[in-house]
């Protein structure tokens, strides 16, 4: 088990509402997590995700006052990654709080290059909810 974690997170000028509106809508996430796949489908009530290694499965939090946008993935070889996700008020805007655990087996490259990738995320984030 991982014992290492790092929360990364990003300020955004806009409610609570809104940010969590457009992360919890998983047809969002090529947008603005183009590292996690391109293509987002629904199939029998389950949302999958093309990835550079293959289709991954995709289960969120069920919707929630509480900004939690909790996920696991699991990836083509079987793993399964959880990611907790939060959503909160800060001052008039919100910040997202990413968390990323290093995973059972990763190098120290390995896992920067997940902290470089999310952190990127989430300021592509950013950046398309200022847009408007």
């Amino acid at each position: 088990m991982s014992t290492e974690s790092r929360h990364l997170s990003v300020f955004i000028d806009r409610s609570v509402a809104d940010v969590y509106a457009f992360v919890s809508d998983p047809t969002n996430l090529p947008s603005w997590a183009p590292g996690l796949g391109g293509t987002v489908t629904q199939e029998d009530g389950a949302w999958f995700v093309d990835t550079p290694v293959g289709r991954a499965r995709i289960t969120f939090a069920p919707r929630n006052d509480f900004g939690v946008l909790d996920h696991e993935v699991v990836t083509p070889s079987g793993e399964t990654v959880y990611m907790p996700v939060r959503v909160i008020t800060h001052g008039d805007g919100s910040e997202v709080i990413f968390t990323v655990r290093r995973q059972p087996g990763m190098t120290d490259e390995d896992y920067q290059r997940d902290l470089d990738a999310v952190s990127t995320d989430l300021g592509l984030l950013r950046k398309i909810l200022a847009a408007g």
